[in-house]
């Protein structure tokens, strides 16, 4: 039951992280950035993997 209910926990907390990654991807900041140099925000790639990470651990918990 507590395995549950952390796996639950893990894949809402993952989406927030993927959505806050793709926010901070999405900024114009982020957007000038990446047409001046060509580099993306380590922030977003934390965001977005940190994110995808928490939600495939937290689908395998539900199992």
């Amino acid at each position: 039951m507590m395995g549950k209910i952390i796996g639950i926990i893990l894949i809402v907390v993952g989406v927030a992280l993927v959505a806050w990654g793709y926010n901070v991807y999405d900024a114009v900041e982020a957007q000038l950035t990446r047409s001046i140099n060509g580099e993306t925000p380590i922030e977003a790639w934390i965001g977005m993997v940190g994110g995808a990470i928490c939600v495939a651990i937290g689908v395998f918990k539900l199992k």
